[in-house]
């Protein structure tokens, strides 16, 4: 290989197209053909490039659109942008240090990297530099086994994904490498396949010889078979295959030419994009590949249908230049680029990116598609449907909805199994009539204040104020229980806490670059909410002791570094849920510093505090001296949940352009005037009631369940030590937390815990829990499961642990058996 010279390097390069002039000045001639060159006469090659070529965008005007948030999600993990790093073969041919720079770039710029098979760098070199996720890209040889092995290696290293590729029963003619007689220079070889007697200097006589030319759809299965990680197929470019693919349960589609290096005289992939894209429907990820080199292409391919796309290329030629901030440059142009397109365009977000972007007719005609026939409307209903899903809001389809919906089903199918799944209240300490009683002593406690009866039935009968009935008794209740001082016209009373956060995240975030971050594993209420709102999320990962105040300082800094406002932080200080961590006191009062430094708002939700026996620490909220918190509260656990009463306490000022004041409580009641209009006031007095019982002070009413709890919890801890003593556990990788308090804990397997898991913990072992991934929301935790113990008996706990170990025990020798073969 040829370094690039320096003075090269340091040249300015503002475009993909310049960076590419720059490489070819600095390498081998040989090795920018073997790079550049594409099958035959290059025509599919060509076509690649004409297809977006052609495209017009349509600028719109007076959008209100100032900042873009390109950020996307694909198979659950979030991506800055909605573009990742095509698999390439050998990119130790330009840098000797390979993938690992351009893992470092991409990990940086939040975008994922697809490993070639013939990376010149170790799964596990790569894997130790990366930030973002890594899939890999599988070509099926002859041998299955290497195959198998290579994938085994993979997903042991952490990689998240398989990218089949399947247009290559054979490699292209490729003429530039036959005219230059091209071989792989000494010391470039593929860092993860075997070594002994294999030649892979010539890629295609290797390809000829050791790529299986029969594969068929039998494949997908045979995959499946191998690994639990998810499936993509790279090298669609039909709609015909695209429908083939969805049948057969893969989990993304790549449209792929293989950068014209295979079929030569085929169509461009953006020329095809829109019938695959109308076919799939929505059933999967749709990534395209191929001529991209422009930000603005970035957006044609999502505005025809595409949800992602991938980067070859352009990447290379970056790297080949600058090394790793060549490549970190290469990615960056890109998405600026894009992000410019979207706000000149008035799109708002990835999500919101269809054909009405595009321009059409004959001064503005869109790629055609490859095929005489018209292609399938992008918008049009099957015959047996009303609706498209790609039209509803793209958070329908994001996979936190439905985690609940899944363990509801799995729940319902399997009534005899003990569940762990449920952070429900013990339903022991529950009486029907009680509710009549609560009710009652509210209207009396009216009477007695002086209220007429008429006046009393209509605020039970009618709908009542917005912010709430019962705003005194909960503030009193507030001060005596929790140290928290604010006046009732602070509070707004709710229908449960999620509404309390929905209309919390409503009013704080009015930009595309705010953002909210979340200590993580996080509550899935919050992360639903936020992506109901279109509110982008940057998580910060939780250590063994709950959030580090360092950690997220280095959030906020770098999401300031990207031009973006860290708004608010969402944090469950008191017995997490779902990891049942608990802040220290040293942490809430860093936490509290942090915010006024960076004058972030702290969204405080603590649940579980006066369910757990035991002293508890101050709340954030009674800490609060320059009202930076927002104190989100509920009463499900500690009152009953069929209330549906919550909270928020929100008495931050709020000044409007003429100088005049509110409370941020004021802004969030004329919120809920258009969402819920009030709170249902017979909850409100039930909830008033038993406040009144007992003067306005929680603990006191739940002491005899948070005993209860601390009970179960230690009954819990017990029989995961009777199941998995020290002994046992050494060898074993099984392994769990020790809370304090609240209603749940979480215990580490050797496997992966996913739905499939799941499925077979109820099905065969009569046992339910909640994988820990549902609460990561950019991937993690799918070695963990949650236990929630609350909703049962001691007798339900010790059964229902017996059944988790069997299972644990069960699914361990499983995998090991896997790995051994």
């Amino acid at each position: 290989m040829t370094a690039v010279d320096p003075a090269i390097a340091a040249k300015e390069a503002l475009t993909l197209d310049e960076y590419a002039v720059l490489a070819r000045m600095g390498l081998d001639a040989a090795h920018w053909d073997f790079i550049e060159g594409g099958a035959g006469e290059e025509r599919t090659l060509a076509a690649n490039l004409r297809a977006f070529d052609r495209v017009r965008l349509r600028s719109r005007v007076l959008s209100g659109v100032a900042e873009a948030d390109t950020s996307t999600r694909i198979l659950g993990r979030r991506w800055s942008a909605p573009v990742g790093v095509a698999p390439m073969a050998y990119h130790t041919l330009v840098r000797p240090e390979g993938e690992s720079a351009t893992v470092r770039a991409a990990g940086a710029a939040g975008l994922p990297v697809v490993v070639s098979s013939f990376a010149g760098r170790t799964f596990e070199e790569l894997a130790a530099v990366a930030t973002s996720p890594l899939w890999l890209q599988v070509y099926c040889f002859r041998d299955r086994d290497t195959t198998r092995k290579l994938i085994e290696r993979a997903r042991d290293a952490g990689f998240e994904a398989l990218v089949l590729t399947v247009d290559t029963p054979r490699l292209g003619r490729r003429l530039r490498d036959l005219r230059n007689g091209f071989r792989l220079p000494e010391g470039v070889v593929p860092a993860n396949l075997p070594s002994d007697g294999v030649d892979y200097s010539s890629p295609v006589d290797h390809g000829r010889t050791e790529l299986d030319p029969a594969l068929d759809w039998s494949v997908v299965a045979w995959l499946r078979s191998v690994s639990p990680l998810p499936v993509l197929l790279k090298g669609v470019m039909s709609a015909e295959d695209a429908a083939r693919a969805v049948a057969a349960g893969v989990d993304g589609i790549v449209v792929s030419n293989h950068g014209g290096r295979q079929l030569d005289g085929g169509a461009g992939t953006l020329d095809v994009l829109p019938r695959i894209a109308a076919t799939v429907a929505g059933r999967c990820p749709v990534l395209v590949d191929g001529g991209i080199r422009r930000g603005t292409d970035v957006l044609a391919a999502l505005a025809l249908g595409a949800d992602a796309v991938l980067l070859g290329r352009p990447v290379l030629h970056g790297l080949a230049v600058e090394g790793q901030e060549g490549v970190s440059r290469v990615l960056g142009i890109v998405v600026d680029e894009l992000a410019d397109a979207m706000v000149l365009t008035g799109t708002p977000s990835t999500g919101a990116a269809g054909p009405s972007l595009l321009e059409t007719g004959e001064t503005g005609e869109t790629a055609p598609p490859a095929s005489p026939e018209p292609p399938a409307p992008a918008r049009a209903a099957g015959p047996s449907s009303d609706l498209r899903k790609e039209e509803l809001h793209r958070s329908v389809g994001d996979p936190v909805l439905d985690t609940m919906n899944f363990l509801n089903e799995i729940t319902g199918r399997f009534p005899e199994a003990v569940s762990f799944a449920p952070g429900r209240p013990y339903e022991g300490f529950f009486d029907t009539e009680d509710i009549f009683t609560h009710i009652r002593r509210y209207l009396d406690h009216q009477a007695e204040r002086g209220i007429s009866p008429e006046a009393i039935r209509t605020s039970v009968y009618q709908y009542g104020p917005t912010a709430g009935l019962i705003r005194e008794l909960i503030a009193d209740s507030l001060r005596k229980d929790e140290g928290i001082d604010v006046a009732p016209e602070s509070i707004v009373v709710t229908v449960g806490c999620q509404e309390a956060m929905l209309l919390t995240l409503r009013a704080l975030f009015a930009s595309p670059r705010d953002v909210l971050l979340v200590a993580s594993p996080c509550y899935v209420g919050i992360t639903g909410a936020a992506r109901l709102l279109d509110i982008p999320l940057t998580e910060v990962v939780e250590r063994d002791g709950g959030i580090s105040c360092a950690d997220l300082e280095a959030a906020v800094q770098a999401e300031l570094a990207r031009g973006r406002r860290p708004r608010a932080f969402y944090v469950v200080p008191d017995h997490s849920n779902p990891s049942g961590n608990t802040l220290s006191r040293q942490a809430r009062a860093e936490l509290l510093e942090l915010a006024a430094r960076h004058d972030l708002l702290i969204l405080e939700d603590s649940p579980y505090r006066m369910v757990s026996a035991g002293e508890q620490l101050p709340t954030l909220k009674s800490m609060d001296r320059e009202r930076h918190v927002v104190h989100l509260g509920s009463y499900s656990k500690t009152v009953f949940p069929g209330a549906r009463i919550g909270f928020v306490v929100a008495d931050q000022r709020v000044e409007d352009a003429s100088g005049a004041t509110t409370l941020l409580a004021d802004e969030l009641a004329k919120i809920k005037s258009m969402v819920t209009v009030n709170t249902p006031p017979l909850s409100q007095a039930a909830v008033a009631g038993m406040l009144l019982a007992s003067d306005g002070r929680v603990s006191t009413l739940n002491a005899a369940p948070a005993a209860h709890y601390g009970d179960v919890l230690r009954v819990t801890l017990e029989q995961l030590e009777r199941h998995f003593p020290a002994a046992r556990r050494d060898g074993s990788e099984v392994s769990w937390n020790e809370p304090s308090g609240g209603f749940f804990l979480t215990v580490r397997v050797p496997f992966t815990v996913d739905n499939a898991a799941l499925l077979r913990s109820a099905q065969e072992h009569g046992v339910i829990w909640t994988p820990m991934s549902y609460f990561h929301p950019d991937g993690g935790g799918e070695h963990t499961i949650r236990l929630s113990f609350s909703y049962l008996s001691p007798a339900d706990i010790e059964e229902g642990v017996a059944r988790l170990a069997r299972f644990i025990e069960a699914e361990t020798r499983r995998w090991r058996s896997k790995d051994a073969r």
